[in-house]
């Protein structure tokens, strides 16, 4: 249609413009009237047509194109927006708008690139190829005429003559050449092809040298592939292993190398490989002194044809060897960079990806060509350096654990030494308690580093300007000094457990055997140990009543069914709270004191917690498995029904063995253990009972037994009391009796007993029962046992010691 567009330009007159947009539609006069008629697709194509060849100017052409680029590219119709970025990047480079056509064909360039469509990639690149021309960028020039050079494109000259190929005329093998002598030509400094700029030539030269870099996504790497494997995955530390270099070039005609530079990560294993073919080469002429060179008798690169380069590596260095770059030369003023590839993570070259070729392995070993890397691990050499973590048994909970850490040098020297030390639970549970929330607080930690000590426990502003030195809770890190051979250091870790948990101690030592440089190589050593955290002491505790004496307390008649029972505690009464510790580890303790700590707002007011025997004196000890006890008297002062009685306060230390003593620098050597008391409910007992009788009896002597009812309420109370016989005593008195005991007094029943047996003698058996509260009492066993002594006892009342003392010196 567009060709036959002119012969239909009879009817294009009547053709008015459309109101709305595409409703072209043509003007009929009929009489008087005039009437619309529509335009058939046909029609609107040929009238489009003829319009748009009716303009010249490139501006609007470059207008109109620039919509529809800027409409497909909304609608993500990326082959139509490049389609009319191309022809408008025509338009560009028709009018000589140089730089905003080298934009337009490079956006579209990148499409074809990822399309594969190299034909039409072969056509913007000749545009491009003239655009740097006409701007005098010679790197610009180089970069697009390599790949067009490189490109898959084997079409026979002629095929493609009826088409408009632009500037780098038909694509084909032959056209591949003559692009591959010219840019070799400008890159060798021997051409002479003029720019648009003062008519400068495109000229590489010693005052402006060319140099090109290949990444992993560049373009060019089907200019120039490089690959690099090493033959073993881990070496050791001075020890030689083999590395291969593979070069592949998709370049139409043979290229020469004048000089190979291989990088690493490690600047010491760097070296250059010349062509052995042209060592007196300009290439190799700035090469440094004391760089290692390698000769290789040929360096030319064929096309799709590995170049294959085996040399010996050797590190000195531990870590991880890298090849990073490979830098050629050729020529004296031409430099191309490549990123170094593993064969085993190679991507394909997109464009070649499909072409009828031999498929080739960058190295001969097909294993080597699937596994290699371009990396190994070289490992570190064998320290002469011990590590030694001593531990003195379990770490108790409370106490401060000393772990002596010692570093002895057997054959190096060390410089910039630091130890690392980590603490982590063996269970994975982590060192915070989970039951523990926000904010953070050291109650919550179950095991933690206190500090790291010296010797001499050295002050920190004593130690060197160098010295590193710090503590978390779970990680440390410590400066070691420097050490001779054959010196030792030793320093301690202050470690301490506040709840029972296994913890593996990790300890590492780094130091550099020869220098003293932050970045010099470094030797490690790592220890570890398992430490078992355990609980030292278990305290419990007991509420009992004084010795015959029962006051009566109703929450004990009748308690509450389904809930949990509270001790209850007269009022103003004493009663007895015995505390007991046991030993639960298998190493021995001294009690140094046992005391109950009573809540701050209730000293002195709600309760009072006398010692029920003096304090100790001397530390006590307790083998494991042992049990201590001590008495305390607590008298509730304030009736509640929930009163706090404190905590139970045990200060404790281990117990040294022979030779073993305990560290200077420990500030906590004794161990603070705390037990918390529940509540308990205080009530006014209405009644209380008392049994008064002497200590012990004397056969056939009589003695009195004595029954005290105390009335603490405000009403009269009717007591039944029963005594029953006993054949161990003659008993004189009322054996069964009712008695009115008045408000807030006390009544006294008395009787005469003769003691008619010698020995523990059960008393009469006592029964006292309250009317009103339908509640009776009864002595204990212990309460109503009493010992009778055959005739009157003598006790010795000297003290025992100086008697000893005197006999001895009687002796």
């Amino acid at each position: 249609m567009s060709d036959t567009a002119g012969e239909n330009e009879g009817g294009i007159e009547s053709v008015i413009p459309s109101i709305y947009m595409g409703q072209f539609a043509r003007l009929l006069e009929q009489g008087d009237m005039f009437a619309m008629q529509p335009l058939s697709d046909e029609e609107y194509v040929c009238y489009a047509l003829t319009e748009e060849k009716g303009f010249k100017d490139s501006s609007e052409i470059i207008a109109l194109l620039k919509k529809s680029f800027e409409a497909y590219s909304n609608f993500r119709a990326q082959r139509m927006a490049s389609f009319c970025g191309f022809q408008m990047a025509r338009e560009y480079f028709a009018v000589s708008e140089f730089s905003d056509a080298k934009q337009m064909f490079d956006s579209v360039a990148s499409l074809y690139r990822q399309e594969g469509w190299a034909t039409l990639l072969w056509e913007v690149l000749g545009y491009l190829q003239e655009c740097s021309r006409k701007l005098g960028s010679a790197k610009d020039f180089v970069e697009y005429s390599l790949e067009m050079a490189a490109l898959p494109i084997l079409t026979v000259a002629g095929v493609q003559s009826f088409k408009d190929c632009g500037p780098a005329g038909t694509a084909s093998l032959l056209q591949r050449e003559v692009v591959h002598e010219e840019v070799f030509r400008v890159i060798g400094g021997e051409s002479g092809i003029a720019s648009n700029k003062g008519n400068n030539s495109l000229k590489v030269s010693n005052d402006h040298p060319l140099y090109l870099e290949i990444d992993l996504v560049s373009p060019l790497r089907v200019v120039l592939l490089a690959s690099v494997a090493f033959h073993e995955q881990i070496v050791k530390p001075g020890a030689p292993t083999l590395i291969t270099l593979s070069l592949l070039s998709q370049l139409p005609l043979a290229v020469e190398i004048d000089q190979l530079e291989i990088q690493f990560n490690q600047s010491e294993c760097n070296f250059i490989i010349i062509n052995g073919q042209r060592p007196q080469s300009a290439a190799i002429s700035n090469v440094q002194p004391g760089r290692r060179l390698e000769t290789a008798p040929v360096l030319t690169l064929l096309t799709n044809k590995w170049l294959r380069l085996t040399y010996e590596i050797k590190s000195e260095q531990s870590g991880k060897l890298e090849c990073v770059h490979i830098i050629a030369k050729l020529g004296p003023y031409f430099t191309i960079c490549c990123r170094a590839e593993s064969p085993a993570s190679m991507n394909d070259l997109q464009l070649w990806k499909f072409e009828d070729q031999v498929e080739t392995f960058p190295t001969k070993d097909p294993s080597l060509a699937f596994s290699g890397q371009k990396a190994t691990q070289v490992e570190e050499p064998d320290p002469q350096v011990d590590l030694t973590l001593n531990s003195s048994g379990p770490a108790l909970v409370g106490e401060s654990f000393i772990i002596p850490v010692t570093v002895s040098s057997k054959g190096h020297a060390i410089h910039s030494g630091e130890l690392k030390i980590n603490l982590v639970d063996t269970r994975g549970g982590g060192l915070l308690s989970p039951r523990e929330v926000e904010p953070f607080s050291e109650d919550s930690l179950h095991v933690e580093l206190l500090g790291i000590s010296g010797l001499a426990c050295e002050d920190e502003s004593q130690t060197g300007a160098d010295s590193i030195q710090k503590i978390q809770h779970s990680f440390g890190l410590i400066s070691v000094p420097f050490l001779n051979e054959g010196e030792s250091w030793s320093c301690k870790l202050e470690i301490r457990w506040h709840r029972p948990k296994p913890v593996m101690l990790y300890v590492s030592l780094g130091y550099s055997p020869y220098s003293s440089e932050p970045n010099a190589q470094k030797l490690h050593v790592h220890k570890s140990l398992q430490i078992e955290g355990k609980t030292a002491v278990i305290i419990s505790h007991k509420y009992m009543l004084p010795f015959r004496r029962d006051p009566l307390l109703l929450s004990k008649i009748k308690p509450v069914p389904d809930s949990e029972q509270m001790p209850s505690l007269p009022l103003k009464e004493t009663s007895i709270l015995l505390v007991s510790t046991k030993n639960c580890t298998e190493v021995p303790l001294l009690l140094l004191s046992m005391s109950v700590e009573v809540e701050d707002d209730a000293i002195g007011a709600s309760c009072t917690v006398r010692h029920g025997d003096e304090d100790l004196v001397e530390p006590a000890l307790l083998i494991p498995g042992e049990e201590f006890k001590k008495v305390f008297c607590v008298i509730p002062d304030v009736n509640l029904p929930k009163l706090k009685m404190g905590r139970v306060c045990l200060r404790w230390k281990r117990k040294y063995g022979t030779g073993e003593q305990p560290d200077s620098c420990s500030t906590a050597s004794e161990v603070l253990t705390k037990h918390s008391l529940p509540e308990v409910n205080v009530e006014l007992p209405p009644l209380v009972v008392s049994l008064e009788c002497p200590p012990h009896a004397i056969l056939g002597n009589p003695f009195t037994y004595t029954i005290r009812i105390q009335n603490q309420t405000q009403l009269l109370q009717e007591i039944k009391v029963l005594l029953a016989d006993s054949q161990s005593f003659v008993l004189s008195g009322s054996h069964n009796d009712t008695i009115f005991v008045l408000p807030k007094s006390s009544h006294i029943l008395g009787y005469k007993l003769v003691p008619l047996a010698s020995g523990s003698q059960r008393l009469p058996k006592v029964t006292v029962t309250t009317t009103r509260y339908s509640a009776g009492f009864q002595p204990s066993i212990a309460a109503s046992t009493l010992f009778v002594f055959p005739s009157k006892p003598y006790f010795e009342t000297t003290n025992m010691g100086e008697t000893r003392l005197d006999s001895v010196a009687a002796e």
